[in-house]
């Protein structure tokens, strides 16, 4: 793996991407608001969407009506074609479990971010 260079730390914003081009692939970088950098690939798997022009948000959770409870807050990026949401540590695709219905496991490419004296790289 090669070590890309791509900012420093106080070039990036919590909830709003910075996007980058390596090697000709487009990455979304995201600064959580625990100070953790992540990084995804921007295409949403559903139907090539540039995933990472959608809303940061959270998971929300209900245990019964009127109550809910926000978790992962900012730690959820939404395509803005069709509305799949992914984790963004993980890259993984949210889904609710408790409801009943076809589910794929779906994930998006994610890179490894290092930091280095305020230097940030990816690598790929």
């Amino acid at each position: 793996m090669t070590r890309h260079y791509i900012g420093t730390t106080d070039q990036f914003t919590v909830g709003e991407p910075k996007l980058v081009q390596i090697n000709g692939r487009k990455i979304g970088v995201y600064r959580l608001s625990d100070d953790r950098f992540h990084a995804i690939l921007n295409y949403c798997p559903h139907q090539g969407a540039e995933l990472c022009k959608g809303p940061v948000t959270s998971w929300i959770k209900s245990s019964r009506p009127g109550d809910f409870q926000y978790e992962k807050e900012g730690e959820i990026v939404r395509c803005p074609w069709h509305g799949w949401e992914f984790d963004i540590p993980s890259g993984c695709m949210v889904i609710d479990r408790k409801i009943r219905t076809l589910t794929y496991d779906v994930t998006v490419e994610k890179f490894d971010v290092s930091i280095e004296q305020g230097k940030v790289y990816i690598e790929m």
